[in-house]
């Protein structure tokens, strides 16, 4: 099911049914107060994006932290489980998925998982999306006494209904991990506090721990990637090049051309392989790229890198140049020098947790032109914001990176 759809569906059912929820909560307190719980588990919510799974990471630690007998659970659409493995914090059995291929799984899916929900002991569910109506249904469905997640308050945001207990102030100005971090915070604050979040946060609270692959795991990689390229045994450096995005915002992606210049460029360097990433469903877009280059250096990684093999091929690889994307948070905690193109959004609320990574954006007077405030959709249909980015500047931080 398409993002679009998805969108529609989240408000043209998820405004009523919030309405609907919050009068029978409302209702039902009224008659009969909520008792206290024994329930001692916690549920984190972050359904639509892989990247914000490694974001999160400092909060989940922090939450295993401050209630060591709490069991985690991670509640995310298929599709983007495998992004849970990048940190491994959530052990493999508390990660819960809803599949979201069509309306009919949606609905299914939805329904066991408000049984499963139910029959985990939650203490608290954490919903880290940011005004989903959908996520706000699914906390409240939980069944945990205490639902956390970000409100409104006065602002323009969108209406999810009145169905949290701590409600914590979307803050539009910090990076996003610490507002994940905020909403951890507020299960040991007093209830009732107006607005939840009243913490400080330091950025190196927020930085993920380090991810260094096995040593038989990046052989095994090396003799897979080795024997479909041979190539790659033969240059000393090898630069990753990420030209998608997710379908989530096509507009954060740098032209096509663009990166095709860069490869070229690069591939005059006989010491280096450009290596071109991708989802199976942009391999052929990819092999265009590769050939444009002409060079038996470029290679076709699209399809061929399974989500465990990202680490290892991060590890191996000397810089990246991808798109604000997944790709860019899953080579965080490796280090990997990583050049991220912005435009739609900004890097001060989404900029990968890597020292080693640099941001590069037009800083147009429209952008960034998606937030939390409109559901994180625009009118844009012209990415100028991708297309100032000149190549020239890319190719300049890619030889800062090589040195």
């Amino acid at each position: 099911m398409n993002v679009d759809r998805m969108r529609q569906i989240d408000f043209w059912a998820g405004v009523p049914l919030a309405f609907l929820m919050t009068l029978y909560w409302r209702i039902r307190c009224f008659f009969s107060p909520p008792a206290p719980s024994s329930a001692r588990n916690i549920l984190f919510i972050e359904l639509s994006e892989m990247g914000s799974a490694v974001i999160a990471d400092a909060a989940l630690k922090r939450a295993a932290a401050l209630f060591p007998d709490a069991r985690v659970y991670f509640l995310i659409f298929a599709k983007n489980r495998p992004s849970l493995d990048i940190m491994g914090t959530i052990a493999p059995e508390n990660m819960l998925t809803i599949r979201a291929d069509s309306l009919v799984t949606l609905v299914a899916d939805t329904l066991r998982m408000i049984r499963t929900m139910r029959s985990l002991d939650l203490m608290a569910a954490i919903d880290m999306e940011m005004f989903s109506r959908f996520s706000a249904l699914l906390t409240f469905l939980s069944g945990a006494p205490k639902r956390v997640g970000f409100h409104r308050f006065h602002t323009e945001g969108l209406y999810r209904g009145e169905l949290l207990t701590h409600r914590v102030g979307y803050n539009p100005h910090q990076h996003i991990a610490k507002s994940f971090m905020a909403l951890v915070h507020a299960l040991a604050e007093p209830e009732g506090t107006t607005p939840h979040g009243k913490a400080h946060f330091t950025d190196a609270e927020v930085r993920l721990a380090p991810v260094v692959p096995a040593l038989e795991t990046l052989e095994a990689f090396k003799t897979r990637l080795f024997g479909a390229y041979p190539v790659l045994r033969d240059v000393k450096r090898w630069v990753i090049l990420n030209p998608n995005s997710s379908e989530l915002m096509p507009l954060r992606r740098w032209p096509y051309d663009r990166y095709t210049e860069v490869a070229r460029r690069l591939l005059d360097d006989d010491s280096l392989a450009v290596i071109i990433t991708g989802v199976a469903s942009e391999k052929a877009e990819a092999q265009r790229l590769v050939d444009a280059t002409g060079s038996k250096r470029a290679c076709n990684l699209a399809g061929f890198t399974r989500m465990e093999d990202l680490i290892p091929l991060y590890a191996l690889s000397a810089v990246m140049v991808t798109n604000d994307s997944g790709p860019a948070h899953f080579a965080a905690p490796v280090g990997l020098p990583t050049i991220v193109l912005f435009g739609p959004e900004t890097p001060a609320l989404y900029g990968a947790l890597n020292d080693n990574a640099e941001f590069i954006t037009a800083r147009l007077a429209c952008s960034p032109c998606v937030s939390a405030m409109n559901h994180r959709s625009t009118a844009c249909t012209d990415a100028a914001c991708m297309r100032a980015i000149p190549v020239e500047q890319v190719l300049d931080a890619i030889r800062r990176r090589l040195g």
